[in-house]
């Protein structure tokens, strides 16, 4: 489709701040700090705490709610990690009484912060062990149905994996990821890397399509990336086996963890041109009755002949991708039953679904019906007009139309921070509900922002604003390590060459982050359905105010200048306490509530509202 222009939004223009919610007290347990108290500053972001020292040890409620907000449960580490991380015990009841119940967090952040096979590897060929048959998804003891709502999803943040390029199950060899070949990433490597993932303060993974894949080595390279699938009633075996794979489910939910899969439903891959394929070999649609017949899709026809966007191939003549014809009655019943069984026998809890808009929309509905979990869809297109109606058939989307503008109002000194500000509010009074998109900056389809903009702590403006700027934050596994690999496959790099590092700078900021974000999901239950307003911009910085919190971003790089502004349309009372969350420095609102903001010499800041406990009034 055409891209379209958006609108510039002047500051008359800008919506109304959202209220400044008086979130009540809670009564929590001894968590982790690495899950809750975000920044440097505990006490200026901590909930009220009350531990209860009980027989059973300390007692994990919440006061005054018979439910956590949104379905929100706070991950809990497993046991070996609990000693190192948790709060230390008491022998009796604590309160620390908070004043000032509003919240902010104000990240400025201009410049200056500072493949193998494992012995697990199965061979291509499939055994009956991993083949999961109609009948099969039938014998297969299932694990819990997941009752999960999409909704649930808001509170949640997503590590993007490729399965084939995070951790092989135990030894490593190098990966070269230009050679597009199978390295030797594994279910149960995640599984060995689950701390990894969850005390950079995750609460879900994605991890790519499971199906059993085209067998053959091409001059494209090979299937490790699990989008040519040839068999979706098998799993791919150099991942694993069924029970593999369910113990990844089973992992995850034991540390309160969502799993997502990725799937395909568009098309089939086959090593050859599209004259070329053996349909006998795409199971279970075995007759070429079931697909489109060939014929290519142009760069004219994704602007004006949507028909032929779904019913033509993608793909080329090396690797052609058989497009499934997804209005077939028995297509689609099969599709049905098939994601019912995938979703009930893996305990599946959200969907990733690739090439949406490459299928007919009159598909979705009974498909999502029948996964019953939430449905996130990629469609790769910028203009909102064309994707956010997508959300009428499936629950979230990919938010490629702020990808486009977030990208370019950082890739240089130049960018444009009011359309990345005015495309923020677009999309959230364009699609049906801004705050089940995914919000993403890099993935295994586009360049990592590295590649584009070789300035770390510009990325890391990239990053927080990925995570606090509204939506479900999707972060691609490499983003923490620094990762700049360009245009695929350089950006699908394996990880373990990163030694996975818990010192590197944005695996710590990510930590940190996503607590802040972990926290007011919890202590605010309107933080996640609030929207985000554009409060501020000029030529380098914008900031946001989504529910009680306020991000500053800037894309000046790391020879900035000290820069000094001031935000009039903060929400805050006069002579306000303020804290930097980074630095543990206190500041005051002045006497209108305005918010100065100074960014020195590239530092990044972060403050709130400061917080006394008891214990301080007290001396």
């Amino acid at each position: 489709m055409p891209k379209k222009d958006v609108a510039v939004v002047t500051e008359k223009e800008l919506p109304p701040i959202p209220k400044v919610y008086d979130a009540p007290e809670r009564r929590i347990s001894d968590y982790p700090e690495v899950y809750y108290l975000g920044g440097l500053c505990p006490r200026a972001v901590s909930p009220t705490i009350l531990e209860v020292q009980t027989g059973e040890g300390i007692e994990r409620t919440f006061e005054g709610l018979e439910t956590k907000p949104n379905g929100y449960d706070p991950p809990i580490p497993a046991a070996k990690d609990e000693e190192k991380t948790s709060l230390p015990r008491r022998s009796k009841r604590r309160r620390l009484a908070l004043v000032s119940a509003a919240v902010v967090l104000v990240v400025t952040l201009a410049a200056g912060l500072g493949g193998g096979l494992g012995s697990r590897r199965r061979t291509p060929q499939q055994t009956s062990a991993d083949v999961l048959l109609p009948e099969l998804f039938n014998s297969t003891t299932p694990l819990p149905r997941s009752n999960v709502k999409p909704n649930d999803w808001r509170g949640r943040s997503i590590y993007q994996i490729m399965t084939d390029r995070f951790s092989p199950s135990n030894t490593t060899t190098p990966c070269d990821a230009t050679e597009r070949r199978y390295c030797g990433g594994t279910w149960q490597g995640i599984i060995n890397r689950l701390d990894y993932i969850q005390n950079m303060g995750f609460t879900a993974i994605w991890i790519s399509p499971v199906a059993a894949q085209l067998n053959e080595r091409t001059d494209e390279g090979e299937a490790y990336h699990g989008y040519w699938q040839q068999n979706i009633y098998a799993l791919n075996p150099h991942f694993g086996s069924i029970s593999d794979l369910q113990a990844l489910s089973s992992a995850l939910h034991a540390r309160n963890m969502y799993l997502m899969i990725d799937i395909v439903v568009n098309h089939y891959g086959w090593a050859g041109n599209g004259s070329t394929v053996e349909y006998r070999k795409m199971y279970p649609f075995t007759d070429r009755d079931y697909f489109h017949r060939y014929c290519k899709i142009t760069s004219q026809d994704y602007l004006s002949n949507q028909t032929a966007v779904e019913q033509c191939w993608l793909g080329d003549d090396t690797v052609s991708l058989p497009d499934v014809d997804t209005t077939n009655t028995f297509v689609r019943q099969t599709y049905n039953d098939w994601v019912r069984s995938l979703v009930s026998v893996f305990g599946v809890d959200g969907l990733r679904i690739d090439t949406v808009k490459h299928v007919e929309k009159s598909f979705w509905p009974s498909f999502k019906s029948a996964a019953g979990v939430y449905t996130l869809g990629e469609v790769f297109d910028g203009d909102m007009a064309y994707t956010c109606p997508y959300q009428e058939q499936l629950d979230g989307l990919l938010n490629y139309p702020l990808y486009y503008p977030l990208t370019r109002a950082f890739q240089d000194t130049n960018g444009d921070m009011t359309s990345l500000g005015a495309a923020l509010t677009a999309i959230q009074n364009s699609c049906r509900d801004s705050t089940l998109l995914g919000t993403f900056s890099e993935n295994h389809d586009i360049p990592r922002f590295l590649s584009q903009r070789n300035d770390r702590n510009v990325h890391m403006n990239v990053v927080i604003f990925t995570i606090l700027a509204g939506g479900i934050p999707i972060i691609y596994q490499g983003q923490e390590q620094s990762f700049s690999g360009g245009n695929d496959p350089a950006n699908r790099e394996a990880l373990w060459t990163s030694g996975y590092s818990t010192k590197s700078p944005l695996y710590t900021v990510i930590a940190s982050v996503n607590q802040i974000r972990n926290h007011e999901v919890f202590a605010s239950p309107e933080y996640l359905t609030a929207p985000t307003a554009v409060i501020y911009t000029d030529n380098h910085h914008i900031a946001l105010r989504k529910g009680e919190l306020i991000s500053v971003y800037s894309n000046a790089g790391s020879n900035a200048t000290a820069s000094n502004f001031t935000l009039k349309n903060s929400g805050f009372q006069r002579n306000q306490p303020i804290i930097e969350v980074l630095t543990c420095r206190n500041s005051t609102t002045d006497a209108q509530g305005n918010l100065p903001v100074s960014v020195q010499e590239g530092r990044p800041q972060g403050s709130r509202l400061h917080r006394i406990s008891v214990d301080e009034i007290l001396g």
